[in-house]
Order: structure tokens, then C-alpha cells, then sequence
């Protein structure tokens, strides 16, 4: 059913370049980049924001006030927001929920991360970590597996006993895996936001160095350094600001969590979240009244959370994309890329572009906003408007985090949408769904609060 409360809207984006983590940039500086960035985009200036949510997993308590406080002292509410790799995601669910309650009328999600090289490991060495319970059941099940004892690190070793338990129940190996690999590394050559555009082929992945017994390396979301924004707005706001132009609906999006199927029903799959994404896209798809395969075919673009390519595979089965057990046969068809029936993660997806937990999640819907805009040049869908329904197609968006918590949007262009006139690519100069700039410190004054704190300005590495 739909929920509750008034219509809701994404009105500006901003994004970072998503870089390896070398300690190159501050989270505060990041953090600068990427909400001046959806600022002006929106054409909006920090006076306009009335609460703020900010999501981060590697830093210390107020980073995320750190990181406002250069637009702007006002005084607002800003909650600092931790939810394992969905951490982004669930920045944006907040900021969400307060505008569709009718509490606040703009509400700004910003999410970023500064990560240490390798794999993901704890900051907190003097007690176990909540995702070890998901290590353990795991690694007890892989006897089950036909593969048997697994090897690697934690996070890709639990998506890699899932994919082996999809492939032992459904069909399917690891040229499947190796084919979605290689799709996200070719669609990021066209993003100049990627951490690596090398347009992998699929002998390429599978040459690549082992990691466990089903991914090698180039299935694997490298650790990355990056920021991403998005404000959310009332229908109100949206008129009274001239927004129409570029202002996507959120129809529905959802947060789940892990229910007793990811222990209960000893299935490797739902360790890593199968049934926690599957309860959370039926969820959306119940808001937004669209039911069954006919609701999903109404999908024409997505991202998704790919973790490792494994997850991407679980993926298709677990939002609908497919018949059940049939995600290999959607690979095989070629309907999760260009010429298919979706376009799914033309980004690059987490493999390629890159994966700073905090700024995953919005940046996905960064991406999401931009092709419904049809501003997305070279990584433009296509067909998205080629429908009856002026409104189009759908986009969907997919964020997990282990230990656990799914996040689901769909977005919309809303009936109002009209193209034409100023929009925030001549705001910024230039369009920023596709080409990446730098901020300047005369973006970050156009932006700015009244209420700005000079002290804190001056800091700010531009």
C-alpha cells in the first residue's frame, strides 16, 4: 500500500570523483564538494535546508556536522547516520520520511568516506564485530556447498558461498559472474566519476588474481574515497522554487531488515541478504502499486549494489528481475546492459566506479536522478520515455549493508516535469551528470548560509 504523507522530491545532486583511498582528501572537504555541488544544482542556498542527515562508517562522532558547518552555522538539526554499507541510503530514507511526514519541506542527505587501503576489516579490535555471527553461519554451511571449504576474506568469501549456493540450486558458474564483472567495468569507461574505467573483458576477469573460489579480483567493489548528495523536498517547495524542470519523484522507497530467514533457513543466500532485498523491493514495488512481473517491467534502469558480482547475480532474482532461478538466463540474454530489457548499473556499478560506504547509497541515487533527467550523456539509457505515459519509466535503486539493512527507491519524472528554461547544469556551468569538476570557493559563496562562520570558511581546502 502507498505509505502514508505528502509527495516527496530529489531536486539537486552532487557527486565527487570516487578516488582509491590514499589520504588524499578530507571527509570535510569531500563532503564540501558534493552539497555545494547538489546546491547548486538545485539552485538553493543553505538557508534553504531545514535538517540534514549525514552518513559515514569510517570517523569520529559530528564528522558530519564538520562537514556543514563550512555552508553554514544555522542551527538545524544534523543526525550522523552509520548503517554498514546502506549507510547512504539510509541517510536518504531519513531525510525522506521527515519531508513525506509533512514535518520539513527540504531536508539534505549527504553522505561520505575516507577508507583504508585492502579489505574491509574492524576499527575495533577489543570486541567482535556484529557481523561475525554472519561469518560464522556461513562458514558452517560451506561443507553443504559443492565446492566445499571457501578461502578469502570475510565480505567476499559470505557473497561468494551465496553465489555457489545459487549456482548449486539454479545453474550458472562463475562466466556468469565474470560476464556482470566485465558489463560494470565496460560501462564505467564512460564515467568520468569511476575509480577505474578499464573496460575489462570477461577473459580479463577471469585472469585476473583468485579471491575465493568463485571471484577474482575485478568482481570485487574496491575500498574507495568519495562524497555524494541529494536534497529531498516537499511538492510545495518544488513550485514555489521553479523546480519542475529537473525535480524527481521518490514514488516509494523502503528500509528492511534482516528478518529469521537470514539464520533459519541455513541458506547462504539469505546470509548475505537474498530474502532482506527481496522483502524490501516488494515492499517498493507495493507502494508504488505495482505488482508482479507487470510492476517490473515498468523498470527501465537500476542500481544496484555490487558488491562483488556475486551479489549482483543474487541481485536480479532478489528485486524481480527475473523468474525465480532464472538471473543466469537474464546474463545470458544480455538484459541487464545496454540493448536489454534494463540498463542495469550503467554506472560502473560499486566493481568500477568504486564503493565509499557512506556515499554508495546517494550516489546511486545521484545516478538514478540524472538518467531520468536524461541528462546522462554516454551513459544515458535508452527508452526510458519511448511510453505512452509521459512520466516514463521507472528507476530503481538497490542498497545493502551487511549485519543488516536494504534500502529500495523507485523514482519518477512527475507529471509537472517540464524541460527548458535555467537548470542546474547552467547553474554549475556545465552538466555534471557527466563531466567532473571541482568545486571553487566562488561556488561554495554562492551557496552559502548568511549564518556562515568565517573561521570555519578560511579552512576549507579549495
Amino acid at each position: 500500500m502507498p505509505r502514508k504523507g505528502q509527495r516527496t522530491f530529489i531536486v539537486g545532486v552532487g557527486c565527487t570523483a570516487f578516488i582509491k583511498p590514499r589520504g588524499q582528501r578530507t571527509t570535510e572537504e569531500m563532503g564540501l564538494e558534493a552539497a555545494t555541488k547538489a546546491l547548486l544544482d538545485a539552485g538553493l542556498t543553505y538557508d534553504a535546508v531545514e535538517i540534514a542527515y549525514v552518513g559515514y562508517c569510517y570517523g569520529d562522532s559530528t564528522s558530519g556536522q564538520r562537514a556543514l558547518y563550512q555552508l553554514g552555522m544555522t542551527g538545524i538539526p544534523i543526525t550522523n547516520v552509520n548503517n554498514n554499507c546502506s549507510t547512504g541510503s539510509t541517510a536518504l530514507y531519513n531525510a525522506n520520511t521527515l519531508v513525506k511526514s509533512g514535518m520539513y519541506d527540504c531536508a539534505l542527505a549527504l553522505g561520505f568516506e575516507r577508507m583504508s587501503r585492502g579489505s574491509l576489516g574492524t576499527n575495533f579490535p577489543d570486541r567482535e564485530p556484529p557481523t561475525l555471527v554472519l561469518n560464522q553461519a556461513s562458514q558452517e554451511l560451506e561443507k553443504t556447498l559443492s565446492t566445499g571449504e571457501n578461502h578469502g576474506p570475510g565480505a567476499p568469501r559470505l557473497f561468494s558461498n551465496g553465489a555457489q549456493e545459487y549456482f548449486d540450486k539454479y545453474g550458472g558458474n562463475i562466466n556468469h559472474l565474470a560476464q556482470i564483472a566485465s558489463k560494470n567495468h565496460k560501462h564505467s569507461v564512460n564515467n568520468p566519476y569511476s575509480q577505474f574505467r578499464d573496460g575489462w573483458t570477461v577473459e580479463q576477469v577471469l585472469a585476473a588474481p583468485k579471491i575465493t573460489k568463485q571471484l577474482t579480483k575485478f568482481m570485487c567493489s574496491p575500498t574507495s574515497d568519495g562524497a555524494a548528495c541529494a536534497i529531498v523536498v516537499s511538492e510545495d517547495f518544488v513550485h514555489k522554487h521553479g523546480l519542475e524542470n529537473q525535480a524527481i519523484e521518490i514514488v516509494a522507497q523502503a528500509l528492511t531488515t534482516d528478518d529469521t530467514a537470514t539464520f533459519e533457513t541455513k541458506s547462504e543466500m539469505d546470509i548475505v541478504g537474498y530474502t532482506m532485498s527481496k522483502n524490501c523491493a516488494d515492499e517498493v514495488f507495493s507502494q508504488a502499486g505495482l505488482e508482479g512481473k507487470e510492476g517490473r517491467d515498468q523498470v527501465g534502469v537500476v542500481e544496484l549494489h555490487d558488491c562483488f558480482a556475486a551479489n549482483e547475480l543474487l541481485t536480479y532474482d532478489a528485486l524481480g528481475l527475473c523468474e525465480h532461478g532464472q538471473a543466469h538466463k537474464l546474463v545470458e540474454r544480455g538484459d541487464n546492459t545496454y540493448g536489454g530489457k534494463f540498463v542495469i548499473n550503467p554506472s560502473g556499478g560499486l566493481e568500477a566506479k568504486g564503493h565509499p560506504l557512506g556515499a554508495t547509497g546517494i550516489g546511486m541515487h545521484f545516478y538514478i536522478a540524472m538518467q531520468l533527467r536524461q541528462w546522462a550523456g554516454p551513459m544515458q539509457a535508452p527508452g526510458l520515455f519511448d511510453i505512452p505515459d509521459k512520466r516514463g519509466k521507472y528507476g530503481l535503486v538497490h542498497n545493502i549493508g551487511l549485519g543488516g539493512a536494504v534500502v529500495c527507491s523507485l523514482l519518477r519524472r512527475p507529471e509537472f516535469f517540464k524541460e527548458g528554461g535555467e537548470d542546474g547544469r547552467k547553474r554549475l556551468g556545465y552538466n555534471h551528470a557527466h563531466e567532473y569538476r571541482p568545486i571553487t570557493r566562488a561556488d561554495v559563496e554562492k551557496v552559502k548560509s548568511t549564518k556562515s562562520s568565517p573561521y570555519i570558511l578560511q579552512l576549507a581546502r579549495l
